[in-house]
């Protein structure tokens, strides 16, 4: 049976088009029904273009695994388990990238690629329903394609079961570098260049604090930066955005069913469409940066970031988004990432078949405890009011299912481990006042968001809840700065009503400039 279906097949084979090196495909397998499924796919890719040969050499201990390389040459990059899923697209990028087609980032920073001095051996752990682990895998395949000392192979979890219990991984992605831990969570190649080349944070910074200033910067980069600074753009004056990461909190979402005109998506594909997007206008995109402080600069506004970059400008727009909230418990910071997490899609199948609760009975709680019956053994939902606040069509299906107990009116007050991995945790019964423990490997914290606001406090007006105080154009407590979106007091934290608030922020730093 085809392993690519007709759809994948037809697209594949319009991309490897794209191909200008002969690229060799060279397969490590067993009897296993993965290896079979490995091969059947190797094969189906090899008739798909002339350029393209499959052997089976059996030279990698992790089988199923295969090298896409370069003939003739040291380029290549690995995989251990079948790309499928969410790292569809990594396997497609790579076959492209090693076949010679370009790697897409500025020749800048393939040039910081190809300076970088040493033997590196990256392997990252993924898993196939992981939305972040593609970021992770996709850029260290770039970098190994443009520099032949960076080795890389991705490593499918769900396939390779007893290592993720060795080495005790309880998250994904997981990074590891000459066999010691690297990094967890999203990474972009912008954060691996900074790793590995010490001098490219202040490189980066002083290229930025040469830049003139801006009409408008904007901070952030989820759909409300998005949005605001292609209004801000299409209005024809010159406009920055500055950002860790397009995207924003969309990054980490995963099925999208609310935003009106498309049915369904997921948050990486909106993500990439808003990057898209971006680069359509003339806005001078400024990722991988934070931003630390802001203050007055004569007429202009001074933002300043951690690596100690400044830009200048005469209008901001803060979009600065939200982080997950966390229990600030005893032993959640400990345990995060060895049990602790925030993410279901990434991190449930890694604990296929074990216990774990999920924290927060509103809808995030609720979508993330059904998604992980499906895979892990047992479910407990503890929420801390007397009644659920998920949407009601989402506590049927949640009730209906026979691997989920659900525990109201309760507070957890620890997360216990071994010093090694979660091995349970403690919560209050609210209305007897007993305290209860509760034997689970994992914990998923779905408790609602914290604006990333920390560094505006004596810059703009906060409420109560830190959040930025705007008007019904988006302005604030200081004439020259805007705001928009997740950080805002906008009551309701969508993805359609961000991109709304940052258009109408654009307007209103618009409108606000052309009456001074």
């Amino acid at each position: 049976m085809a392993v690519l279906d007709q759809n994948m097949t037809a697209q594949l084979q319009q991309l490897l088009g794209n191909l200008r090196e002969p690229v060799e495909l060279r397969a490590s397998l067993d009897d296993s029904d993965k290896s079979k499924q490995t091969e059947e796919l190797l094969k189906e890719i090899e008739a798909l273009h002339d350029l393209v040969s499959y052997s089976r050499t059996d030279e990698n201990e992790r089988r199923p695994s295969f090298e896409i390389a370069r003939r003739d040459t040291d380029v290549g990059v690995h995989f251990a388990g079948l790309p499928l899923g969410h790292e569809f697209t990594s396997l497609v990028l790579a076959l492209l990238q090693v076949g010679g087609h370009p790697v897409k980032i500025s020749d800048e920073q393939a040039q910081q690629i190809r300076d970088i001095e040493g033997e590196f051996r990256f392997e990252t752990y993924m898993s196939l329903s992981c939305q972040n682990c593609p970021d992770v895998v996709q850029a260290l395949n770039a970098m190994s394609v443009i520099n032949p000392n960076i080795h890389h192979i991705a490593i499918e979890g769900g396939a390779f079961q007893h290592e993720i219990e060795e080495r005790d991984i309880k998250a994904v992605p997981t990074v590891y570098l000459n066999g010691d831990v690297f990094g967890q969570g999203r990474m972009t190649i912008e954060d691996f260049i900074s790793k590995l080349d010490t001098g490219a944070d202040a490189k980066a910074a002083e290229k930025l604090s040469a830049k003139d200033a801006f009409d408008v910067l904007v901070v952030g980069g989820g759909p409300a930066g998005v949005a605001a600074s292609v209004y801000t753009a299409r209005k024809g004056i010159s406009t920055g955005l500055v950002a860790d990461r397009i995207g924003g909190q969309v990054l980490d979402t995963m099925a999208i069913e609310n935003f009106i005109s498309m049915p369904y998506t997921e948050g990486p594909k909106l993500a990439a469409a808003l990057d898209q997007h971006l680069h359509e206008y003339e806005i001078d995109v400024m990722k991988g940066q934070s931003v630390a402080s802001i203050e007055d600069d004569g007429d202009l506004k001074k933002v300043t970031t951690e690596t100690g970059a400044t830009l200048r400008a005469k209008q901001l727009i803060l979009a600065t988004g939200a982080r997950w909230r966390r229990m600030n418990v005893p032993g959640e910071e400990e345990y995060r990432n060895k049990g602790v997490t925030f993410c279901p899609h990434c991190d449930g199948p890694l604990f296929k078949g074990k216990k774990v609760a999920v924290i927060g009975g509103g809808n995030s709680g609720v979508e993330a405890a059904i998604d992980l019956a499906g895979v892990v053994g047992h479910v407990t939902v503890l929420e801390f009011l007397d009644t659920m606040r998920a949407d009601e069509v989402l506590q049927r299906k949640l009730k209906s299912l026979p691997n989920v107990d659900i525990v109201m009116s309760a507070a957890t007050t620890e997360v216990l481990g071994d010093g090694k991995a979660v091995t349970g945790l403690e919560y209050t019964d609210r209305e007897s006042g007993e305290t209860k423990k509760l034997d689970v490997e994992g914990v998923f914290v779905q408790i609602g968001l914290l604006p990333n606001t920390e560094f505006l406090d004596g810059v703009v007006e906060l409420n109560e809840r830190k959040e930025i105080v705007v008007d019904a154009r988006g302005g604030t407590s200081d004439p020259a700065i805007f705001a928009a979106g997740d950080a805002t007091t906008e009551p309701y934290k969508q993805i359609v009503v961000a991109e709304g608030s940052g258009a109408t922020a654009a307007l209103g730093a618009f409108d606000a400039s052309i009456r001074v």
